[in-house]
C-alpha cells in the first residue's frame, strides 16, 4: 500500500540519488525559453558611468573652490607679461634676471606707495576743512531756505534734529556692526594683492625657464608655435599698458588744466588720481575718479562741482568715442568694435578682471590666429567700397521693348490673331494703318487691333522679312 500524507493524498516519490535525468519537452512540441542573463559588460559599464560622474562633480567643486586662486594667477600672469620689455632689457644688459624683476618690481611699489601716501594726507586734510566749514555750510543752506521759502530755521534746531534722528542712529549701528565685515575685507584684499605680487614676480623672474618646461614636453612644431605665441602676448600686453598709460597722461593734463583755472587745491595729485584711476580700475573707474575732484571743489563753492561733473561727462564722451579707439587700434591693433565687444564679454565672464585682461587678451589671439587664415587679393569692384552699380535707364527700356516685343507661339499666336480680327471687324476698317511705319500719326488715336498688328509688324522687322507687314 503506498503511503499518504496528512490530507489522505499520495506522497509523491523521493527520487533516488544519483544523475538528474535532462526534462523532457512537453507534448504539444513548444520550445522551452532560454534562462535571461545580464550581459558581462553592463556591470563594468555601470561602473565606469559612476566612476566618470564622480571625478566630475569632484573637478567641478575644486574649480570652484579654486577660481579666486585661478584669477589671481591669471592677472599675475598678465602683470607679468606686462613687465617682461622691461626685465629683458635689464637682463640683456648684464643684470642678472632676479634682480632686475625685483628692480621693476620696487619701482612700481615705490611710485604706488607715494601717490597713495599723498593721496590719503590730501583726503584727510581736505575732510577736516569740510568738518570745521559745515557749520558756515550749514548756516548758507539754511538762510537761503528761509529767504526763498519764507521759513524760520536756525541752525541749532537742525543740529538737535539731525542728532535726535532715527535714520542717525541706524546708521551708527550698522557702521559699528560692520567694521568687522570691512577689516576683514580688506586684509583678504591685502592677501590677494600679496598673492599677485609673488606670483608675477615668479612669472617674470623665471621666465626663460617656465618657457622650458612647457616647450620641454611638446614636439618642435608646437615648440615654435608657443613661442611665437609668448611672444606675442608680450608685445600685445605691453601695447596695451602703454595705450592705457598715454590716455592716462591725456585725461590728467586735461583735468590739471580744468582744476587749476576753477582754483581748486591739489590740482596735481587729482589730476593724476583722475588719469590712473579712471584708466586701470575698469567698470567704475570713473566714476572713482570723478567723484573726489567734485568733493574737493565742492569745498571751494558749490558751483564749481557742477562745472567738474559736467567735464568730466564730456571728456568721458570724447574719451569712450574718439581717443580710446584711435589709441586702442594703433597699439593693440584690433578694431574698436571688437576691443569694446571684448570688454563686454570680459566683464560677463569674469568681472572686473575681465575687463581689464580682455583686450590684451583678444588681441594676442587674433594676432596669433592671423597667421593661419589663408587671405586672398579682393578684386577691383566697386561693390567692395559700398557703391552699387545703378542699371542704366536705357537698358531697361531696351529690356523693357524686348519683352513687348517677343514673338508669341502656339495658343498665343492663334488667340492674338482672333482678338486682332475681331477688333478689325469691330473698328469696320483694315487692321493695319497710319503712315508709313505702320503706327498712327502723331496725335492721332490708336485702333484697338492697330498695338497687336504693330508689334507683329515689328516682330516681322525683327525676323528680317522685307517691307515689316505682317503675313
Amino acid at each position: 500500500m503506498a503511503p499518504t500524507d496528512e490530507t489522505g493524498q499520495l506522497a509523491p516519490h523521493t527520487a533516488p540519488s544519483g544523475p538528474t535525468p535532462p526534462e523532457r519537452p512537453p507534448a504539444d512540441g513548444a520550445a522551452v525559453a532560454p534562462p535571461v542573463r545580464m550581459p558581462r559588460w553592463l556591470p563594468r559599464a555601470l561602473v565606469l558611468a559612476l566612476s566618470l560622474y564622480a571625478v566630475f562633480q569632484l573637478g567641478s567643486w575644486a574649480f570652484h573652490q579654486l577660481t579666486g586662486l585661478l584669477i589671481n594667477i591669471l592677472i599675475a600672469f598678465f602683470l607679468a607679461l606686462a613687465v617682461e620689455p622691461a626685465v629683458s632689457w635689464m637682463a640683456s644688459r648684464g643684470v642678472r634676471r632676479g634682480l632686475a624683476t625685483a628692480l621693476v618690481f620696487l619701482a612700481v611699489m615705490v611710485a604706488t606707495a607715494g601717490f597713495v601716501t599723498l593721496l590719503g594726507s590730501m583726503l584727510a586734510g581736505q575732510i577736516i576743512k569740510i568738518v570745521e566749514d559745515f557749520p558756515e555750510y550749514l548756516d548758507s543752506v539754511i538762510n537761503w531756505v528761509n529767504g526763498h521759502f519764507h521759513t524760520e530755521l536756525r541752525r541749532v534746531d537742525v543740529q538737535e534734529g539731525l542728532l535726535r534722528s532715527d535714520w542717525l542712529r541706524t546708521y551708527v549701528q550698522n557702521s559699528a556692526t560692520g567694521v568687522l565685515d570691512v577689516s576683514a575685507q580688506v586684509l583678504g584684499g591685502l592677501f590677494q594683492l600679496l598673492t599677485i605680487a609673488l606670483f608675477s614676480f615668479y612669472f617674470a623672474a623665471d621666465g626663460p625657464r617656465l618657457r622650458r618646461a612647457i616647450c620641454s614636453v611638446l614636439p618642435p612644431a608646437r615648440q615654435a608655435e608657443v613661442l611665437r605665441a609668448w611672444e606675442i602676448a608680450v608685445d600685445k600686453t605691453g601695447g596695451y599698458i602703454y595705450s592705457r598709460g598715454l590716455m592716462a597722461l591725456i585725461s590728467g593734463i586735461a583735468h590739471y588744466i580744468l582744476l587749476e583755472a576753477l582754483g581748486v587745491p591739489y590740482a596735481p595729485v587729482l589730476a593724476v588720481w583722475v588719469g590712473l584711476v579712471s584708466q586701470f580700475i575698469p567698470t567704475i573707474g570713473t566714476y572713482l575718479a570723478g567723484a573726489l575732484p567734485m568733493l574737493i571743489a565742492f569745498t571751494v563753492d558749490p558751483w564749481y562741482a557742477l562745472w567738474v561733473l559736467a567735464f568730466v561727462v564730456v571728456y568721458q564722451q570724447f574719451e569712450n568715442y574718439m581717443l580710446q579707439p584711435k589709441l586702442t587700434s594703433r597699439t593693440v591693433d584690433i578694431h574698436p568694435a571688437v576691443a569694446f565687444g571684448s570688454v563686454i564679454v570680459g566683464t560677463a565672464l569674469l568681472g572686473a578682471v575681465g575687463a581689464l585682461i580682455a583686450i590684451p587678451a583678444v588681441a594676442t589671439l587674433q594676432a596669433f590666429l592671423g597667421a593661419y587664415v589663408k587671405r586672398y587679393a579682393v578684386t577691383d569692384d566697386p561693390r567692395v567700397q559700398g557703391h552699387r552699380r545703378a542699371r542704366p535707364v536705357a537698358t531697361t527700356r531696351a529690356w523693357w521693348s524686348g519683352v513687348r516685343q517677343r514673338p508669341a507661339s502656339g495658343a498665343e499666336s492663334d488667340a492674338v490673331g482672333r482678338g486682332a480680327a475681331v477688333s478689325s471687324a469691330v473698328a469696320g476698317g483694315p487692321t493695319a494703318g497710319g503712315p508709313a511705319g505702320g503706327g498712327p500719326a502723331d496725335g492721332e488715336p490708336t485702333a484697338p487691333g492697330q498695338g497687336v498688328d504693330a508689334d507683329r509688324d515689328s516682330d516681322a522687322g525683327s525676323t528680317g522679312r522685307p517691307g515689316g507687314s505682317s503675313s
